[in-house]
């Protein structure tokens, strides 16, 4: 969410999201501390026109300064670690797809159905709706039920592309030859956004993604009338 007086992360529409939100805020509030301890200090030091030898000489304040921050980053460091194991988990999931980044637009494989695939393109601007969202609608919707671990596959057929979608708080970097895994989970229904994040050649920024998520039951009858 931006607006011209702040500038905010996305609301979070996964657990993983929502868990890498708290990281953030816990994260800023020990760098604002440190700011405000950096700022103390230099502004004691300046005022006492650099001669203060409790600040200037002092092996306890030598001391407090290195087994403090050795602290910090301990107190930053388990979470992040935590993070980081639970991005990498794939827990047993309902549904798989794969995704294949090409310049410049996507392709969508259900691998779990037969005969599902489909290129996914950026909307014109002369073939907008007036409900439409400028440079982020596409024609063809990833179609997936909320509430289920889903597993994405993610490679090119080019260059370096990556798949991102702020709101789920995943991030995957498509590269020929290889095969990315990650995968998510919604909470709620709607529609979730998100762009190439790699600078994949001359329209990187037009080749958005975008997830529709629905109920199982309209999902299952959406394969149905697909297959």
């Amino acid at each position: 969410m931006n607006s011209w007086f702040n500038m905010n992360l996305q609301n979070s529409n996964s657990p993983m999201m929502e868990q890498l939100m708290f990281f953030h805020n816990h994260s800023m509030l020990i760098i604002l501390l440190i700011t405000i301890m950096i700022s103390y200090l230099m502004i004691s030091l300046f005022f006492n026109k650099l001669s203060n030898r409790m600040l200037l000489e002092s092996q306890n304040i030598e001391i407090i300064w290195t087994i403090i921050p050795m602290f910090m980053l301990i107190f930053i460091a388990l979470p992040s670690l935590r993070l980081l194991y639970l991005l990498d988990d794939s827990n047993n999931p309902l549904i798989s797809i794969k995704s294949i980044g090409h310049q410049w637009y996507w392709s969508y494989e259900y691998t779990d159905f037969n005969n599902i695939n489909f290129d996914s393109y950026m909307i014109p601007l002369n073939e907008m709706n007036m409900n439409s969202f400028r440079l982020l609608d596409v024609d063809n919707r990833i179609i997936l039920p909320m509430k289920s671990m889903i597993r994405i596959l993610i490679t090119a057929s080019d260059v370096l592309h990556s798949w991102t979608i702020p709101s789920l708080g995943i991030k995957i970097d498509a590269t020929p030859g290889r095969l990315n895994q990650s995968s998510f989970y919604m909470n709620r229904p709607g529609l979730y956004y998100g762009q190439c994040s790699e600078i994949c050649g001359a329209n990187h920024s037009f080749m958005p993604i975008v997830i529709e998520s629905i109920s199982l039951n309209y999902f299952i009858k959406w394969i149905l009338t697909n297959s």
